[in-house]
């Protein structure tokens, strides 16, 4: 039966700059280089819709993941949390994962490998190590790409760990400003064959033209629909990064209005069910 009433938004940040570092956030990124609590975000929740959501580091800090974990423990409305542990020193991330796995709602780690030098960071033997202490404490990984090199460890990954699910953040931000398609498609469609592997998608109205519209967003997302199955598709709204081009209320407009062609029922999958079953809700 169709649930209609749920949403998950599997893709938030908050961060509070006055209070902890985030080495990538610059005063020239202008909009969101200030401080984004719970606050802001809470009344914004049910008017998009969004009836819970998953919050997702945006530092590579134990404090940002702290900090995460003390703001689900007061808010009813985040039901995840994706954090960071060093997965490249995998004692260390054993250790740590022993201690955030006590929290029910401690689903997973991501780790910045976008902002790493090396495009293969996440295939040197010891992250791959750190990853397996993710596989065994039936833990997910958000992986964020942007390009081709980062999508090609993809592979290596979910073929070492097919019992670890893996979702790639923002589409892995294919090029709608510039209507661009290749090689990111065909990038998509080798990681759609490992059956571990999940699209989430976000962020697009960064990646798109100024005075986009969810149109542009289409093919994307029909390809990413095709291949992977709508029960491995979900929805995330890349708060408050989405300030640089456009708010909360638009793009979650944008988001449902880029599926409402598909099928009630996959509808359903990539508004809560996928969410509900990868992140373990």
């Amino acid at each position: 039966m169709s649930n209609n009433s749920q949403m998950i938004d599997t893709h938030q940040h908050l961060w509070i700059i006055s209070e902890r570092e985030y080495s990538w956030l610059k005063p020239e990124y202008g909009v969101i280089y200030d401080d984004f609590g719970p606050e802001l975000i809470e009344p914004q929740l049910a008017p998009a819709g969004v009836t819970g959501t998953v919050m997702v580091q945006s530092a590579d800090t134990y404090a940002d993941t702290f900090y995460m974990l003390d703001v689900a423990a007061k808010h009813k409305f985040v039901k995840g949390v994706v954090g960071w542990v060093p997965l490249n020193r995998p004692d260390e991330a054993s250790a740590a994962l022993d201690v955030l796995v006590k929290n029910p709602v401690f689903k997973g780690v991501r780790n910045l490998i976008h902002d790493y030098p090396d495009p293969k960071w996440i295939l040197k033997p010891e992250v791959l190590e750190g990853i397996g202490h993710l596989a065994s404490r039936n833990l997910v990984m958000d992986f964020v790409t942007i390009n081709t090199d980062h999508m090609s460890c993809l592979p290596v990954i979910a073929e070492k760990y097919p019992n670890l699910k893996i979702v790639i953040d923002h589409l892995s931000k294919p090029g709608i400003k510039n209507k661009e398609w290749e090689p990111w498609a065909s990038d998509m469609a080798k990681a759609a064959k490992y059956p571990n592997i999940y699209a989430k998608i976000s962020g697009l109205n960064t990646a798109s033209d100024s005075n986009w519209s969810f149109k542009d967003w289409i093919p994307y997302v029909d390809h990413v629909v095709s291949i992977f199955g709508s029960n491995r598709v979900m929805l995330g709204g890349d708060w408050p990064v989405i300030l640089l081009a456009n708010d909360y209320q638009t793009v979650w407009k944008a988001q449902q209005d880029v599926i409402a062609h598909l099928s009630q029922d996959q509808q359903d999958d990539i508004k809560y069910r996928t969410a509900t079953k990868f992140y373990s809700l």
